[in-house]
C-alpha cells in the first residue's frame, strides 16, 4: 500500500492510497478543503446503496503527518460525489470551482449520453446524403448508357450506309 498525492482540491492536495492496483480517495481532506461537514458526506455515502457498497476504510497520512484510517472511495468514483456537493453548501472560495465543476458534470453526461447520438445523426445524414449522390450517379449512367446506344446505333446506321456501297445511276 502506498501513498501519494493525486490531486489537488480547492488547492489542497489530497493524499491516495494505492493498495492492488486500486487508488483510494480519502473523503476527509476533501471535505476540509471544501469546508464541508465529513460526518453529513459520510452519512450520504452510507445512505446510498451503491456508494456504501464500494466505501472502504483505509490508512492514509493526515494533514498532520499521523496515519489514520478514513472513509475512503474508489478514484473512479469521486468525481460523481463531488458533483453531488451543493456549492452552497461549501466555504466561499470554493464555491465558483465547484460550481464551474457541476456545470462541466452535466455537460459531461449530456455528451456521454447524448452527444454520441448526435453524431450518429450526422453521421446518419452523411451517409444519406452520399446514398443520394450515388443513386443520381446511377441515374446519370443509365442515361448515359442510353445515349452510347443511341450513338452506337447511329454509328451502325452510317457505317451500313456507307459500306453498301452499291452505286445506283437512276
Amino acid at each position: 500500500m502506498t501513498t501519494k498525492t493525486l490531486v489537488k482540491v480547492n488547492n489542497v492536495p489530497i493524499q491516495v492510497v494505492e493498495d492492488n492496483a486500486q487508488i483510494m480517495v480519502p473523503i476527509k481532506p476533501i471535505c476540509e478543503a471544501l469546508g464541508i461537514d465529513e460526518e453529513a458526506q459520510r452519512q450520504k455515502l452510507k445512505d446510498d446503496d451503491f456508494l456504501n457498497s464500494i466505501t472502504m476504510l483505509s490508512k492514509v497520512v493526515a494533514s498532520d503527518g499521523k496515519e489514520r484510517e478514513m472513509v475512503c472511495l474508489p478514484h473512479e468514483f469521486i468525481f460523481g460525489w463531488l458533483f453531488t456537493i451543493n456549492p452552497k453548501n461549501v466555504k466561499e472560495e470554493a464555491r465558483e470551482a465547484v460550481a464551474k465543476y457541476r456545470i462541466e458534470c452535466y455537460r459531461a453526461l449530456y455528451m456521454n449520453f447524448f452527444g454520441n447520438m448526435k453524431q450518429q445523426i450526422e453521421s446518419n445524414k452523411i451517409e444519406i446524403d452520399l446514398l443520394e449522390q450515388l443513386a443520381k450517379y446511377n441515374e446519370d449512367k443509365a442515361v448515359l448508357a442510353e445515349n452510347i446506344k443511341k450513338t452506337q446505333k447511329q454509328i451502325a446506321q452510317i457505317r451500313d450506309e456507307r459500306l453498301k456501297n452499291e452505286p445506283a445511276l437512276f
